[in-house]
C-alpha cells in the first residue's frame, strides 16, 4: 500500500472526525486509567485482523494485556532494563525485520519510566522509534498516562506522534479531544468528541450541556494529576529529601539512588551504600548536570575519596576538597537523539558496520549542537569555576571497572575556562563533543570488541574537574603529579616489596605520567624505599629523567610542553629543591673546562624524601585495596607551601588488573648459546610461560632509521595489517622493534596504537644505540595496562647487563613471507620482516619469579 493511505480505525465514526488513520501515524492516547486505552485499541485489533493485516503487539510492560483478543495477533516480548540503547535497538530490529505495512500495538510508554528513572528517556525512545515506523509505513498506537511525566517529555512526543489524542473518562461517557492531527484538518476535528463505545458513536461536542460535562470530567482528571514542570528524576530527588527530612526511613530510595545515579557495577555497588551517607547522594545530584549515571571514573573518584575520610581520617584532612560536577550519561543519547543521527548509531553497533562507520559517527558527534536548556546548565558549571582551568574528562558507564579499564582509550581535554561567557562555553562544548567522538576511535572500539562489550550500551558521562595547580607566571600546572598502584610485582630493583605499591611521578600535569612522551622519563617510586633508584651516576639519571614538563599557558589557553629547563626560572626556590637535582658529574665537567655552570634536572627528589607524604600515599592506596579487597591505582596530584604544608588530590581510582602468575614455565636448566636468539634478566613483564612461536614480525632498527621521516608511519601500518591477518588465527607471533611502540614521535620509535599490536604473543622493544633507540618498560602507562590487561609478554632487549644473548642474525635465513601479507613491500623493504619460525621451533620461555626471559630455536 502506500504511504498516508487511509486505514479504518474499527471506529467509523471517529475516522469521519479525524479524516482517517494513515499509514504512517503513530497514534499516542494519553489518558489516565488503560481501560480507557483498551476502549479504542481493541476496535482497532479487530478490524486490522479482519482486513488481513499483519499485526504486532510490543510487550515490555508489568501491566496485563492491553488487546483482549490476541487471535491473529503477533505478541513480541522484549525485555526492558536499565540499557535504553539496547532497548531501543531491540525494538529497531523488530520493527525492521517485520517490513512495511505492519499494524503495532505498545505496551504503556510511561512504564518507560520505572526502568530509566526520567522522562527525558522516554521522550528520546518515541523520539527516535517514531520515526523508523513512520519510515516503514506502519501504523503504532501508544497509551501514555496522564498526570506522570514533564511538560518537556510530553511535548517531545507529540511533536514527534502524527497524532495525539486526549482521552478521558467520567464513569458514564468517554471523551476525546484530539491535540494534534498532522496534515489534517476540519472544523470540528479539534473539538471534544464524545465517544459512546455501545454503539460506536464519535462525535463532537456542540452544545453547553455536553460541554459542561465534559469539563466537568476534564477538571476532574486533569489538575489532580496534572502534568510536571519538572523531570521524574527531579520529583524523585525532592520527595526523597523532603522524606529524610521529616526523619522517615529512606533506606529504599538510598539503594535506588546508588543504582539510577552512582553505578550499575555489581562488585562497586556494595561498597557504595557502605560508605556513601545519603547526603552523598544529594551532593552529586546538586552537581549534575542532566541525568543518569555519573559514570566508571566518578564513581571510582568519589568511592574512594569516601574510603579515605572514613577509614583514614589524618590523610583525609591532607586531601584536596573535591568540587567535582558531572554531565549525566543521559546527556549523551540526548545529544544524539535531538541532533538527528541515531539512525546511525544503531548501524554502527551492527558488526558489518561496527568499524566502517565509526568514522561518520564520530564526525557526527563531534559537530553537533547543544540545546538551549543544556547550553544553560553548562553556563551554570562554568560560573562555579570562575575562570580556573578545568578539565572534561570521559567517565563512561564500562569504564573503570572490574577488568575493564578502559586506559587512555577515551579523551580528557583541558580548558583553559578564560575570557568572556561565550568563550568560555564555546571551549567547554568543544571539549565535550571531543570526549564523545572518542568513544568512536579504533582503540576504544577494539577495546569493546575484544572484551565482548560491543554489544552493550556504552553511555559517555562526564566528570569535570578544576585542575589543581598554582601560577607561575603564564604557567599553570600542579607541583606534581602521576599515577599510583597499591601492588606492583615489576621490580625496577630486585629487592623492592611489590606489596608497598609504586608511583609514577612528574612534575607539572600529569599526562606525561600516562604517556609515553619523546625522550623523557617519570620518577619511579617503590613506597618501601622512595629514594632508591636504579641510575648509579648523576649523569645516568640526567639521562633517564623528565624532560618534558606539560602545563596550561595563559597565553595560547592551551596544555604546552617545554623542556624542564624553561619552567626552572619560573618556579621559587623551594619548589626547584622540592623537583630538581643537580648533575654534579656534568657540573665537575664544566668547572675542569673553567667553567661554572648550574647544570639542573628534574627528579622530584624532594617530594620522594618527605617521608610523611610518601607514607600518606604508601597508607592510603593500601586502605583503599583492602577495602576493595583487590589492587587499585589511582591519579593524583601534589602541592605544597613553602612551609612544607601539602595537599593531594585524589582524581581518580580503579580496580587494577594485575599479572597473578598461577602458570609455569618448561624452561631448559641450559641452552646451547648458537640456538639462543635472545636471553635477559629483569626486562620482561607477563605471565611465566612456555610457547612456540610461528612467526616474528622484526623492524631492523639501522634500517627504520635510515627511512624518510615521513614514511615511518608506514611501518606502524604495515605492523597493524601484519596484527589484523593473524588476529585469532590460532598462530603466535612476536614483534621486534627498535625503541618504543606506543610512541606518537617516530624517532623515537614505531607509532602504532595499540590496536596495532594487541594479536601478538609478545612485543619486544629493541635498543640499538647506532640508531639512537631505547625501549622503556613504561610500568604504570596506559599502554603497560593494556599490556596486562591483553596479558601480552613485554620485553625490553636492553644494551647492558640484563641482556645476557641478544642475536636477530639468526632469524636471516628463515623464510621471509612479508610480500605474502602486504601487498606493496615497496616502501618497507629491509626495513620490516615476517620471519616464519614454524618449521625451525622457535620457543619463548618466560619465568616471571625469577624474571628471565629465553627466546631459542630447538636443539
Amino acid at each position: 500500500m502506500a504511504a498516508f493511505d487511509r486505514i479504518p480505525s474499527g471506529i467509523p465514526e471517529m475516522d469521519k472526525v479525524l479524516d482517517n488513520i494513515r499509514l504512517g501515524d503513530n497514534v499516542v492516547w494519553r489518558v489516565s486509567d488503560l481501560d480507557v486505552f483498551k476502549a479504542f485499541v481493541n476496535p482497532y485489533v479487530r478490524q486490522a485482523v479482519a482486513d488481513g493485516r499483519h499485526v504486532v503487539y510490543v510487550r515490555f510492560a508489568a501491566h496485563d494485556s492491553l488487546i483482549d483478543d490476541l487471535t491473529g495477533v503477533e505478541v513480541v516480548q522484549v525485555e526492558l532494563s536499565h540499557r535504553f540503547e539496547t532497548f531501543t535497538v531491540d525494538i529497531h530490529n523488530i520493527i525492521e525485520q517485520r517490513g512495511k505495512d505492519v499494524f503495532y500495538v505498545f505496551d504503556c510508554l510511561s512504564e518507560l519510566q520505572t526502568a530509566w528513572s526520567t522522562d527525558l528517556m522516554m521522550g528520546n525512545f518515541f523520539q527516535v522509534t517514531c520515526p523508523f515506523l513512520f519510515e516503514m509505513d506502519t501504523v503504532a498506537y501508544f497509551p501514555l498516562m496522564r498526570g506522570k511525566h514533564s511538560l518537556k517529555a510530553v511535548a517531545k512526543i507529540r511533536d514527534t506522534a502524527q497524532i495525539f489524542l486526549d482521552a478521558y473518562d467520567d464513569g458514564t461517557n468517554i471523551y476525546v479531544r484530539p491535540e494534534k492531527v498532522w496534515r489534517r484538518f476540519s472544523e470540528t476535528m479539534f473539538l471534544p468528541q464524545l465517544y459512546q463505545p455501545k454503539d460506536g458513536t464519535f462525535r463532537p461536542i456542540l452544545d453547553g450541556v455536553q460541554a459542561s460535562q465534559f469539563y466537568r470530567a476534564l477538571n476532574r482528571e486533569r489538575w489532580p494529576g496534572r502534568e510536571q514542570n519538572s523531570d521524574a528524576w527531579d520529583r524523585f530527588f525532592d520527595r526523597t529529601m523532603e522524606q529524610f527530612e521529616n526523619g522517615q526511613d529512606v533506606s529504599e530510595e538510598k539503594s535506588r539512588m546508588c543504582r539510577i545515579m552512582i553505578t550499575r557495577d555489581e562488585r562497586l555497588r556494595p561498597l557504595v551504600r557502605k560508605y556513601f551517607k545519603l547526603e552523598d547522594y544529594f551532593d552529586v545530584r546538586l552537581r549534575m548536570v542532566g541525568t543518569g549515571l555519573i559514570g566508571g571514573k566518578a564513581c571510582g573518584m568519589l568511592l574512594a575519596r569516601k574510603i579515605v575520610e572514613r577509614n583514614c581520617p589524618e590523610i583525609a584532612a591532607r586531601l584536596e576538597p573535591h568540587d567535582s560536577f558531572y554531565v549525566g550519561s543521559d546527556v549523551f543519547y540526548s545529544y544524539i537523539v535531538e541532533n538527528h543521527f541515531w539512525d546511525l548509531r544503531v548501524r554502527q553497533r551492527r558488526p558489518e558496520e561496527y568499524f566502517s562507520l565509526a568514522g561518520p559517527l564520530a564526525e557526527k558527534l563531534r559537530t553537533g549542537k547543544f540545546t538551549k536548556e543544556m547550553e544553560d546548565q553548562f553556563c551554570k558549571l562554568l560560573e562555579y569555576f570562575g575562570q580556573d582551568p578545568i578539565i572534561v574528562r570521559s567517565s563512561s558507564i564500562l569504564e573503570d571497572g572490574f577488568g575493564n579499564a578502559f586506559a587512555g582509550k577515551y579523551e580528557s581535554v583541558f580548558c583553559a575556562n578564560t575570557g568572556p561567557m561565550e568563550t568560555r562555553l564555546a571551549e567547554f562544548e568543544d571539549a565535550v563533543r571531543q570526549v564523545y567522538a572518542s568513544t568512536m576511535s579504533l582503540s576504544a572500539l577494539t577495546y569493546r570488541k575484544d572484551r565482548g562489550l560491543d554489544q552493550r550500551d556504552e553511555q559517555m558521562a562526564l566528570l569535570v574537574q578544576r585542575v589543581s595547580g598554582s601560577y607561575y607566571g603564564n604557567v599553570y600546572m600542579p607541583c606534581a603529579a602521576g599515577v599510583g598502584y597499591s601492588y606492583s610485582p615489576y621490580r625496577f630493583l630486585k629487592d623492592l616489596d611489590p606489596e608497598a605499591g609504586m608511583l609514577r611521578l612528574v612534575m607539572g600535569l600529569g599526562t606525561s605520567a600516562v604517556d609515553r612522551t619523546e625522550g623523557s622519563y617519570p620518577r619511579l617510586v617503590s613506597l618501601d624505599k622512595p629514594e632508591v633508584v636504579s641510575a648509579v651516576s648523576s649523569a645516568e639519571k640526567h639521562r633517564y629523567s623528565q624532560r618534558g614538563v606539560e602545563y596550561i599557558s595563559s597565553k595560547t589557553r592551551k596544555v604546552e610542553q617545554a623542556l624542564s629547563n624553561r619552567i626552572e626560572p619560573l618556579l621559587p626556590a623551594y619548589m626547584k629543591k622540592l623537583l630538581f637535582e643537580h648533575d654534579w658529574d656534568a657540573e665537575r665537567q664544566f668547572r675542569e673546562r673553567g667553567s661554572n655552570r648550574e647544570i639542573l634536572f628534574v627528579s622530584c627528589a624532594g617530594l620522594v624524601k618527605n617521608k610523611a607524604l610518601m607514607q600518606d600515599m604508601r597508607e592510603m592506596m593500601a586502605e583503599i585495596q583492602r577495602v576493595y579487597q583487590y589492587p587499585v591505582d589511582i591519579e593524583f596530584t601534589i602541592n605544597l607551601a613553602e612551609d612544607g604544608t601539602y595537599v593531594i588530590n585524589l582524581l581518580q581510582c580503579r580496580p587494577l588488573q594485575v599479572f597473578k602468575d598461577d602458570g609455569e614455565t618448561d624452561m631448559p636448566e641450559t641452552f646451547s648459546p648458537d640456538k639462543v636468539v635472545l636471553e635477559c634478566d629483569g626486562a620482561s613483564m607477563g605471565l611465566s610461560l612456555t610457547q612456540k612461536i610461528d612467526a616474528v614480525a622484526y623492524v631492523d632498527p639501522v634500517a627504520y632509521y635510515e627511512m624518510p621521516y615521513v614514511d615511518k608511519t608506514r611501518v606502524a601500518k604495515v605492523i597493524g595489517q601484519i596484527n589484523w591477518h593473524f588476529k585469532k588465527s590460532g598462530r603466535h607471533l612476536i614483534l621486534m622493534v627498535p625503541g618504543r611502540v606506543g610512541t606518537s614521535s617516530p624517532e623515537l620509535g614505531v607509532p602504532t596504537m595499540f590496536s596495532d599490536i594487541d594479536g601478538f604473543d609478545a612485543v619486544f622493544e629493541i635498543a640499538d644505540s647506532r640508531a639512537g633507540y631505547s625501549p622503556e618498560l613504561s610500568y604504570g602507562s596506559h599502554i603497560f595496562q593494556d599490556l596486562v590487561e591483553a596479558k601480552i609478554l613485554y620485553t625490553a632487549v636492553f644494551e647492558n647487563e640484563k641482556t645476557k644473548i641478544f642475536d636477530p642474525e639468526k632469524f636471516k635465513d628463515l623464510p621471509n613471507r612479508i610480500a605474502e601479507v602486504i601487498q606493496d613491500t615497496t616502501h618497507i623493504e629491509g626495513v620490516v620482516s615476517l620471519f616464519d619460525t614454524a618449521q625451525a621451533g622457535l620457543t619463548v620461555y618466560h619465568d616471571m619469579s625469577a624474571q628471565r626471559l629465553v627466546l631459542a630455536f630447538d636443539a
